[in-house]
This record gives C-alpha cells, sequence and structure tokens, in this order.
C-alpha cells in the first residue's frame, strides 16, 4: 500500500494513546504501594504475585513493571512517523526539524536529570533513567526516520550485534578482583555463569564507562557503580527498542494490509528468539543493562500489547472501556512529571488538612493502598482536565 502524501494529515491512532496510557498508569499506579502490603500480608499469594509486577526483577528475567520503559521507548519510535508526517505537512524544512529534534533531545535529558535530582543537595547527573535514555538516542532515531526500511533493519542488526560484541569481548573479573568496587558480593544468588557471565552486574564495559563518564561531573563522592546496575551506554540497545516502534509506527502509517497479524507474528517470533538466545547463554534477557537479548524479549511484548491494542481500540472500534487509559496517554509528558512530583505534594496537603492520620480507617495495612488510590485519582483528574480543555503538553 502507497505512503500516504505528505500533505496529508496524520490521523490520531487510538491504540497508541491507549498503550501509552497503560503504560504511564502501571508508572503512576507506584503509590499504590503494592510491596508494602505483600510484606504485611506475607501469606498472601494474591498480593505477591501484585507486587511482584509492581516492582523490578533483581537480573534477568521479567515482571510487567519491567517493560514500562522499553513499552514507553517503544512507542516514542511508533509516534516518529506520524509527528514527521505533520511536521512535514505544516512545511517544516529538514533544517527545522533537525533543530526541533536536538531541542527535545536536550530537554528530555536535562528534564530527567532535574527529576532525578529533586530533594538532592546538587545536581545528580545521571542518564540511566528513561527520558534521559531516550533524549540520548532520539537523534539518531529521527535519523533512520528518513532512511529506507532496508537501511533501518541493517542499523537495528548493528546495533545489537556491535552492543553484543561490546559485552562479549570485554574481560571477566579475575579471581583478585575487588567486588566492593563493583556494589556487588562475590557469592550474589543471580550472578550468570560461563559465557552468560560477561553480562553480570558492575562488571561489564558499561559499567567501566560510567566509572569514567560519570565522575566527569560535578559529585559529592566519586562514582564506583550503580546500586541497580543501571548504566548510560544502556541508550545505544534501547534505540534499538525504539527502532521496532519505528517499524511499528511506520506500518500503522500506511496502512499495512494484515496489520495485526504481522504484530503478532513479529511478537512471538521475539519472544521465542530471545528466550533461545538467553537458554543457551548467548545473550540473557537483562532489562538492567538492556541487553540485546532483552531487546528482542520486550520488543516481542511490546508488538503483542499494541497488538491487542489495535484490535479493539482500531479495528474493532471499540474505544470508551480505554478511555480512562486515553486521557493519561494523551498528555504521557505531563503524565510522567505529575507521577515524578506531584504524590508527595497531594499527602503533605492530605495531612495539613486533614491531619496525619487521613485514610486510617482503611486500618493496616490497607492505609497506604488506599492513600495511593486517592493521589492516583487526582493525578487522573488533573489529566482529564487537561484533556478535555485540549492541552496536551509536548516536548
Amino acid at each position: 500500500m502507497s505512503t500516504p502524501s505528505l500533505s496529508e494529515q496524520p490521523r490520531r491512532v487510538a491504540s497508541v494513546d491507549a498503550y501509552r496510557g497503560f503504560v504511564m498508569f502501571l508508572m503512576m499506579a507506584e503509590v499504590l504501594r503494592l510491596g508494602r502490603i505483600s510484606r504485611e500480608l506475607p501469606e498472601s499469594s494474591f498480593w505477591e504475585f501484585l507486587a511482584f509486577h509492581q516492582s523490578h526483577v533483581p537480573w534477568t528475567g521479567c515482571s510487567l513493571h519491567d517493560l514500562i520503559q522499553p513499552s514507553f521507548s517503544f512507542l516514542v519510535g511508533v509516534a516518529l512517523p506520524f509527528s514527521l508526517l505533520s511536521r512535514k505537512s505544516k512545511g517544516m524544512s529538514n533544517g527545522q526539524l533537525w533543530a526541533h529534534t536536538l531541542k527535545r533531545s536536550l530537554i528530555l535529558i536535562f528534564l530527567g536529570i532535574f527529576l532525578r535530582s529533586m530533594h538532592s543537595t546538587q545536581t545528580n547527573f545521571t542518564f540511566e533513567d528513561t527520558l534521559t535514555q531516550i533524549g540520548l538516542g532520539y537523534p539518531f532515531l529521527f535519523a533512520l526516520g528518513f532512511a529506507k526500511p532496508r537501511v533501518q533493519w541493517i542499523a537495528f542488526a548493528g546495533i545489537l550485534i556491535g552492543y553484543w560484541l561490546l559485552f562479549a569481548l570485554y574481560p571477566l573479573p579475575g579471581p583478585d578482583f575487588d567486588w566492593s568496587q563493583a556494589g556487588v558480593a562475590a557469592d550474589w544468588e543471580h550472578h550468570l555463569k560461563g559465557f552468560a557471565a560477561h553480562w553480570n552486574k558492575n562488571t561489564n564495559p558499561a559499567w567501566a564507562f560510567d566509572q569514567w563518564f560519570l565522575n566527569l561531573f560535578p559529585r559529592e563522592k566519586p562514582f564506583l557503580f550503580n546500586g541497580g546496575g543501571y548504566s548510560t551506554l544502556s541508550f545505544i540497545p534501547t534505540l534499538g527498542t525504539m527502532t521496532l516502534g519505528l517499524f511499528a509506527g511506520q506500518w500503522l502509517r500506511d496502512r499495512k494490509p494484515d496489520l495485526l497479524k504481522t504484530f503478532i507474528v513479529l511478537g512471538i517470533a521475539l519472544l521465542a528468539g530471545s528466550t533461545i538466545l538467553s537458554w543457551i547463554g548467548i545473550s540473557p534477557i537483562v532489562k538492567r543493562i538492556w541487553t540485546p537479548g532483552w531487546v528482542l524479549f520486550s520488543g516481542g511484548w511490546a508488538f503483542l500489547l499494541l497488538a491487542f491494542f489495535y484490535y479493539v481500540a482500531d479495528h474493532l472500534q471499540i474505544q470508551k472501556p480505554f478511555y480512562f487509559l486515553m486521557v493519561i496517554g494523551a498528555n504521557s509528558i505531563a503524565a510522567y512529571v505529575l507521577a515524578e512530583t506531584f504524590p508527595s505534594f497531594i499527602h503533605e496537603s492530605m495531612e495539613i488538612h486533614f491531619g496525619k492520620d487521613y485514610f486510617m480507617w482503611a486500618g493496616e495495612p490497607y492505609y497506604l493502598l488506599v492513600r495511593g488510590a486517592f493521589q492516583l485519582l487526582m493525578l487522573w483528574l488533573i489529566l482529564r482536565w487537561l484533556y478535555v480543555k485540549k492541552i496536551f503538553i509536548k516536548i
């Protein structure tokens, strides 16, 4: 099917807003503190299950919460073809498009640093969070947006293979390695064995890079390691995740025949391929350092989730059940900032006006759940007001 002309006004895709809203809701729902409830009720498998999926796995594997960042990154790629179509239809030149792209990239990086520096005594120069990772990779994604599909696929493969080689060729720690410098015990239960050990926590090239790079910035004390194992260089494979989204966005924009089948088949293939690679120890599935295996695994889930929302919201045109999510998804940047800043403000305000025991009627351990649900409702009402007023905050 032919590509729409640049003069054609791009349509809004309900499934993208719904999927984005689902992802942001999972992030905002952290205020429900399900892990705290699970600890208070250790015999409940129900709360244990919910708590697991509202937390990150220690190293290998995946929970629902682990899919938030790759889904958000994937959807940045999905949105790019529509953004290019919209801006081209308004007569923007390539120079203007690049200027906007670089501006957006810098804003995302600085916003990520700003949010990570809240409650700190000085600027916390860190580049492993969602916004900075997207900001670092976005100019490269933008360049790929102008390339032919064949070039895009070659670039995608090059990103994964190149990043895999970077880790595979990095020497493993020797018998005299000082594990305290890596912030992890030598006998940590989640250490990988054999060849897969090249992707262990804080003993890899991304960790070594950050020991140099992050110490170029002012810090309270020298950077030795990231407690969670996260790293700056993860923006490179994150670009691979965004590129998968770029493919999906182009197919959506071009109204590719058998689109739903393509999403499902590709999603299953990515899940199967990544699982096999991890099982044989070639590329483990580790979100914290964004291994190539993780790019494929999380990309598979992203395609399947997009397929679900596309089938219901766009194919069947059933959108009312997704209204709650679309309100959030249409203002994802606002939702992100609100989720990072407003819950504590809401809590402190409630304490001022209703005392420190507000919502204690719910009793322990459900007090935090009810309080979090109230905070979540307040955030959603703010986003709904923006949605009704057609105020959409974009970068």
